[in-house]
């Protein structure tokens, strides 16, 4: 009997932690990924890279179809990035943006004024992003890890949309 004891209590033990270093695992590889789709360019363009010295004209250009500009994009990207933000850290969201016909009110053309304070309110929510993870528990990174990884991957496809149209009107390096 006592030989089952600790042979259970060993059990328990390593997997207790191997729980632990996944989670810390995870936690790593989801800050990875925000970083990568913020500010560290890896195998795609970061958003502060894909924004860098856009002007509020070259922002605002649509081209002949529905397709939305960059700061549309850029609005959307922020408006999602805040809203999961504010839900992860547990304060109150207000989101009333529940079907495809209300997540088209989220692309928001900037007025002049608005485009840089846009930008790096942008910035901003993404560095916010990035200390929340790394600050967390284990357990919120357990319930949070899928919407992470999907917000991630969320700003890597608008900001891969937003260099395509630099590249398209000339103004990509």
């Amino acid at each position: 009997m006592k030989y089952i004891l600790i042979g259970l209590l060993l059990i328990l033990t390593f997997e207790s932690c191997a729980k632990k270093e996944n989670h810390a695992d995870m936690r790593l590889f989801l800050v990875e990924q925000l970083k990568n789709t913020h500010t560290q360019q890896d195998w795609f363009v970061p958003t502060n890279k894909a924004l860098e010295g856009l002007t509020f004209e070259q922002a605002n250009v649509k081209d002949s179809t529905d397709n939305h500009s960059i700061s549309e994009i850029v609005s959307h990207i922020l408006y999602w990035n805040e809203i999961n933000l504010r839900a992860f850290k547990e304060e109150e969201v207000d989101d009333n943006i529940t079907n495809d016909n209300q997540n088209a009110e989220t692309f928001k053309i900037s007025s002049g004024k608005d485009w840089s304070k846009t930008v790096q309110k942008l910035d901003s929510i993404q560095t916010e992003w990035e200390l929340a993870v790394e600050k967390t528990s284990d357990q919120q990174i357990y319930l949070w890890q899928h919407e992470i990884a999907d917000i991630a991957a969320h700003n890597a496809y608008h900001t891969g949309q937003i260099i395509y149209i630099r590249k398209k009107n000339g103004w990509w390096k």
